[in-house]
């Protein structure tokens, strides 16, 4: 069976490096240069060649979507984040050549600036064959349904073209307030994987809702992973509660809106529970298999998809088929 997975990441440090590192550690990064808690991945980031396919080779893993993991063009002044961001997709892009059959891409754009981020997701798609973006988390503390943002939001609505919002590290001063005064490593796990990332990327969804982005935009397509961010277990809630306070302008409830444009990934979460919570919800139409790699296992992943007890029509669709639609994919000739 064909498989896609579409939350799978790749670094490249020399690019990285010429961001200013004072701001690098500033928004939360380690210092470069500093000793990585983390070389196995780090080393899988960088690499597109023989450890990447053979891991993808032994767990059956057809075509990897592969996006930029940060720092990236966020960090960078608009003046310069646009050129920074045309370097790294047209590197992406080389290597999405150079094994088409592996690897697909998704734009990394430069969000401080967003008209040129409107015109580089256009580049990125139309010249350079790719599917959409990536976006990770906020931007100068900023989510999407920011004004700002509008010229990205109507381009890839009008490209038909999802984003793919994905987390990142919380600014300062949330860190500060909801995750310090712990241990080092538990805040920055807290911060991030063990809460933090998963919390702002719904939050990051129900401003697009409550704010009318989505509205304004109704054919934009938004994807989020990790079996939808908590999200699922949430919509009686959000029926619930905010139908009293729902203004106006708003043209549909908060639990339509989002199971009309949101799809959702399966990435380094393998809980069954979980996930037929997310099944009963969205539906197996709106459902794509990721693994979250280097962060995330092959092996483990592809295990959870095999044991997945849904029909095999529904298997075939998380597997493939929804991605293939989704982001207009050419499965390889039979």
């Amino acid at each position: 069976m064909r498989i896609v997975a579409l939350e799978e990441h790749f670094s490249l440090p020399a690019l990285a490096a010429r961001i200013d590192p004072a701001v690098v550690v500033k928004r939360g990064y380690p210092a470069p240069g500093a000793p990585s808690v983390r070389p196995e991945i780090d080393e899988r980031l960088k690499d597109f060649g023989e450890g990447r396919l053979k891991s993808m080779d032994d767990n059956g893993i057809s075509l990897q979507v592969l996006s930029m993991s940060g720092p990236g063009a966020d960090l960078l002044s608009p003046s310069e984040g646009p050129a920074w961001a045309r370097e790294m997709n047209d590197t992406i892009a080389g290597h999405v050549a150079s094994k088409p059959a592996h690897f697909a891409g998704f734009a990394h754009l430069p969000l401080t600036a967003p008209e040129a981020a409107a015109e580089e997701l256009e580049r990125a798609v139309t010249k350079l064959g790719f599917h959409g973006c990536m976006v990770n988390g906020t931007t100068d503390g900023k989510f999407l349904d920011d004004p700002m943002f509008e010229p990205l939001l109507a381009r890839a609505e009008a490209l038909d073209t999802p984003i793919y919002i994905h987390p990142g590290i919380p600014p300062a001063s949330v860190r500060d307030a909801y995750y310090g005064n712990l241990a080092a490593p538990l805040a920055v796990t807290f911060a991030r994987a063990g809460w933090g990332w998963h919390a702002e990327t719904a939050v990051h969804v129900l401003r697009l809702v409550l704010s009318g982005a989505l509205d304004r935009h109704p054919k934009l397509k938004i994807i989020i992973g990790h079996l939808g961010e908590g999200l699922p277990a949430m919509l009686d809630r959000f029926d619930e509660v905010f139908a009293p306070a729902t203004p106006k302008f708003l043209q549909r409830s908060v639990t339509n809106t989002i199971l009309d444009q949101v799809h959702v990934t399966t990435s380094g979460f393998y809980h069954k529970p979980s996930f037929l919570t997310l099944l009963q919800t969205f539906g197996a139409d709106r459902i794509m298999f990721s693994v979250d790699y280097p962060f995330s296992s092959n092996k483990v992943a592809r295990e959870f998809l095999d044991t997945l007890q849904v029909s095999p029509a529904d298997k075939a669709k998380i597997a493939h088929g929804n991605a293939d639609r989704l982001l207009k994919l050419k499965a390889p000739a039979a």
